[in-house]
């Protein structure tokens, strides 16, 4: 009989086994970030020549954002604001080049790292269980500063640490970690080693020895930005286009190829379905898009790289994730790099760090009508004589010569009825005008590196140096 009692309850322990919830697993981050990438030079955004079918997909199965923008209108402060959540008022690195910076690895000075005390989105997630790696361009910190990537979060880093050492795609070095890799076949002029293909390799085999749990794989890609070398021009090499506009469309598609096959070895681990993807751009075209406008890489917004307009910082956004996010949607929410970081926090259920200026916005994709037009989006930059912009509600503001003492008049456009920014309505709304220098005197928190000149470095012939 005791027996018999035994066998009846070690059944029901066996079904109560077997019939148990397990623990939902934490959703794997995947955050791929283009270099210079234009609002319409992918063909889900209206591109006709440049062929990025594994973008266009992954904008079919999630939601396709048009009025997203980056952090800021250049490299460096735009990852700056993506990895702390606060803009470019109150973020570390606030430009490519800074006051009291080390010098770089290609031997220019100002460049300003991240500090011990700023909180990053993989300090964030680490904290919630998650292995973290980063692959491709860096910029926030260069060797032996706190800025380093492993000092900021990552367990692994491959790739730049230094912005303009990336422009070339045929270095004779690479970081890993803390560590030179040297790449033999670059060595002396060769150009055997292509570092888009190395980094979407390291990337590929990172998701393959961490299926088993959580991770956050950071991808700054140094493609499509200058300077235009690769391979070879594939689909595109009987163009009869310029040089350069061959290359530089060659280096999307194969930066869309590299993306189809992320998405196979997430297939393949069976992480497809619990892995949510971002896919953007870290600013609008460059300037020397103007060399092909064949392709209007930022058509129909006004201006390129550098700019306040909604060419430099309006830029492309797709997230799929098929738990939360419904495919094939469009969404016209505006945000900004600033809410990455309080969004994955809100994915991963993670606690919302203080002192952020960004918002999450998993309501919306979730599907929800989000209302952030009592918030505002805001810009300052210290290149082309400085300036400043803010977004709230529909309403834009620039202000232009921030350097000097008498600053351009504010400019004032309506979002919604001129994209374009072609009809400046500031003498029509003084109102308007006056809650956005609010805005302008709100962000602005002072910076030991970042300065306008007028205000605090009086009479001194001080620049602030141009990178591409």
């Amino acid at each position: 009989m005791k027996y018999k009692i035994l066998i009846i309850i070690g059944c029901i322990l066996t079904t109560f086994s077997c019939t148990k919830k397990e623990e939902p697993t934490k959703p794997n981050v995947i955050f791929i970030m283009a270099d210079d990438l234009g609002y319409s030079d992918l063909g889900c955004y209206g591109q006709k020549l440049i062929q990025t079918p594994n973008i266009d997909r992954l904008a079919a199965e999630g939601m396709r954002f048009t009025q997203c923008y980056s952090g800021a209108s250049v490299c460096a402060p735009s990852r700056s604001v993506l990895m702390t959540g606060m803009h470019t008022g109150h973020t570390r690195v606030r430009g490519n080049f800074g006051f009291g910076g080390v010098k770089g690895l290609a031997g220019i000075d100002g460049r300003v790292p991240l500090k011990e005390e700023d909180f990053t989105i993989p300090e964030m997630l680490k904290q919630e269980g998650y292995t973290t790696a980063m692959v491709g361009k860096w910029g926030l910190g260069e060797p032996n500063t706190s800025g380093e990537p492993n000092l900021q979060g990552f367990d692994e880093f491959y790739g730049f640490l230094n912005q303009r050492r990336a422009h070339s795609y045929y270095p004779e070095y690479i970081w890993k970690n803390n560590e030179k890799v040297e790449l033999i076949g670059n060595q002396n002029g060769n150009k055997e080693q292509y570092t888009h293909d190395l980094f979407a390799d390291y990337a590929i085999d990172f998701i393959n020895r961490n299926r088993e749990k959580p991770f956050l794989l950071y991808i700054p890609l140094c493609v499509p930005h200058y300077k235009y070398e690769l391979p070879d021009l594939g689909i595109y090499k009987e163009k009869d286009w310029e040089q350069d506009a061959k290359a530089y469309a060659a280096m999307i598609t194969r930066m869309d190829n590299t993306i189809g096959m992320l998405m196979e070895a997430l297939k393949k681990n069976g992480l497809d379905e619990n892995t949510i993807v971002f896919f953007t751009s870290d600013n609008g075209a460059a300037e020397v898009s103007e060399k092909w406008k064949l392709f209007d890489s930022n058509s129909p917004l006004r201006g390129v790289k550098r700019d306040p307009y909604e060419g430099a910082i309006r830029v492309p956004m797709i997230v799929r994730y098929p738990k939360q996010v419904e495919a094939g949607t469009i969404s016209q929410t505006p945000w900004y790099f600033a809410d990455v970081l309080p969004t994955i926090a809100d994915i991963a259920g993670a606690p919302m760090p203080d002192n952020i200026d960004g918002r999450s916005v998993l309501p919306s994709l979730e599907g929800e009508i989000q209302h952030l037009d009592k918030r505002y989006m805001y810009w300052e930059f210290y290149e082309k004589n400085g300036w400043r912009a803010v977004r709230f509600g529909n309403w834009k503001a620039i202000q232009h010569d921030m350097h000097f003492k008498n600053h351009q008049p504010i400019e004032l456009y309506d979002i919604n009825d001129d994209i374009s920014e072609k009809k400046n309505l500031a003498k029509q709304y003084p109102e308007i005008v006056k809650q956005a220098k609010e805005y302008f005197n709100e962000a602005h928190l002072p910076s030991e590196h970042y300065v306008w000149r007028n205000d605090s470095i009086a009479n001194q012939n001080t620049t602030i140096t141009y990178d591409h």
